[in-house]
């Protein structure tokens, strides 16, 4: 077989049992990716008492987590490459499972540091990998708004586990160690193994036609079984197969300007959003906030996270992603300022909520954009590399957010924060393409009637 023609045949799937399974499987690793994310964030207050710690040896953790998360987002990139999607989610997922659980049986800082920096690599790989495997595996007309939805149920992690910690670390000296038990739980994944299913698209990439159009026609069938007959695919492109993409491929001008747009708009979301929820609860505490009230405050204000996913869901396929990305930095900004001006309990609470909320869309569609920037060669390594090197900008983060806590005081950090979703905005909205009308052109060419 020369062509699968993987693309327009998955690109006039009408969303079937195929796509929700497909949906709840990443959303379950997103699920315990947010659920593990910010673990160290909610014990840390905890562990300041337990442990003596001080706001820069808690900062210099943080930063490393972040290295990892930079090594796991390079890593992704190629294992995804050379792996394919399905295995390369399910082993990032074991991977960050594994080590989270190691974590449980710290003995110090550094044990605890060494666990969480290959945690983060562990969850920032499987994020990568996450984004692509759902970009290829749903019709182009909406799979800005599936993505969405993976994230929303995923995002879900991150106010129930700050509940859960805000109810546990308090109990007892060793209570906080269940925050990273409970976050060791995506390894479960592994029940999903085999109602997933490879890439037809990685699959053609490579070469694999026959393997490919096996898997296409798998679900084909599945999809008539349940929708009725399907319109014809429009007509393949013949494209020659790809090889492993190096890195110096992004230094080629084609993919060179969105891997260096995207790494601003990854820099400052990460820098901008975990800036502020890594120190949320410790500077909380260090303000005279109690650990018990400090984490249950940023647990409510975690909750308009998934509200946020499906905000996205609502709006990133209706209009242009460019442009609501630009609207969410801008509110976070003026958001995120207002939670550190104020000490009040309930606008504490009302801010962090918004922020949160307008962050996880603005990540939502973040997630859905930057995979459209790239083609299907260059995809996973581009977001890889752009991802992670957003993430590892917040390797100074922290010793930023420390030296202006430790210098200026509580509320010269959120100003920092607020500049940074400043700069991202700008830059997005002076340089940032355009995606919307080539995702209509594109389904207005393929669209088809259903023969009789």
């Amino acid at each position: 077989m020369r062509h699968s023609n993987a693309l327009n045949r998955l690109d006039r799937l009408p969303i079937s049992r195929f796509h929700r399974v497909t949906l709840l499987a990443v959303a379950f690793a997103y699920f315990f990716e947010f659920a593990d994310i910010n673990s160290f964030a909610t014990t840390a207050p905890k562990l300041v008492k337990l442990w003596g710690l001080t706001v820069n040896q808690i900062a210099y953790v943080t930063s490393l987590s972040f290295v990892g998360m930079f090594l796991g987002a390079i890593v992704a990139g190629s294992i995804a490459d050379r792996w394919g999607r399905k295995r390369a989610l399910l082993w990032t997922t074991l991977f960050f499972g594994v080590s989270s659980f190691a974590a449980v049986f710290s003995w110090n800082l550094a044990s605890l540091g060494v666990f969480r920096v290959l945690t983060s690599a562990g969850l920032s790989a499987m994020t990568v990998v996450g984004v692509v495997y759902v970009n290829e595996l749903y019709p182009s007309a909406t799979r800005g708004k599936y993505q969405a939805y993976a994230i929303a149920l995923g995002i879900c992690g991150t106010p129930v586990t700050n509940l859960i910690a805000s109810a546990v670390v308090p109990l007892n000296d060793w209570s906080w160690r269940l925050v990273y038990l409970w976050g060791s739980l995506g390894i479960l994944l592994v029940l999903f193994t085999r109602r997933l299913t490879e890439s037809p698209r990685w699959l053609e990439s490579q070469g694999r036609h026959t393997e490919a159009d096996a898997i296409l026609t798998r679900i084909e069938a599945s999809v008539t079984e349940e929708q009725g007959p399907l319109p014809e695919p429009a007509p393949p492109v013949e494209e020659a197969p790809s090889s492993k993409a190096p890195l110096r491929l992004l230094l080629r001008k084609k993919y060179l300007f969105p891997t260096l747009l995207l790494t601003v708009v990854w820099t400052t979301q990460t820098i901008g959003f975990f800036g502020y929820s890594s120190w949320a609860p410790t500077l909380l505490a260090k303000e005279g906030f109690s650990v018990e009230k400090s984490v249950f405050y940023v647990a409510l204000t975690t909750i308009g996270a998934p509200l946020g996913c499906y905000l996205a869901s609502l709006i990133t396929d209706r209009f242009e992603r460019k442009w609501c990305l630009v609207a969410f930095g801008a509110v976070i900004a003026l958001c995120g300022l207002l939670y550190g001006l104020t000490f009040d309990p309930l606008l504490i609470v009302v801010f962090g909520f918004l922020v949160n909320l307008f962050e996880r869309g603005y990540t939502a569609l973040a997630y859905a954009y930057s995979p459209e920037l790239f083609d299907n060669r260059s995809r996973s390594l581009g977001t890889g590399v752009s991802y992670g090197l957003g993430r590892l900008s917040n390797a100074a983060g922290p010793l930023i957010v420390a030296a202006l806590y430790n210098g200026h005081g509580y509320r010269s950090v959120f100003f920092f924060i607020a500049g940074v979703w400043v700069v991202g905005a700008i830059v997005l909205a002076v340089l940032g393409p355009r995606t919307r009308s080539a995702r209509l052109a594109e389904a207005e060419r393929k669209r088809v009637r259903v023969p009789a």
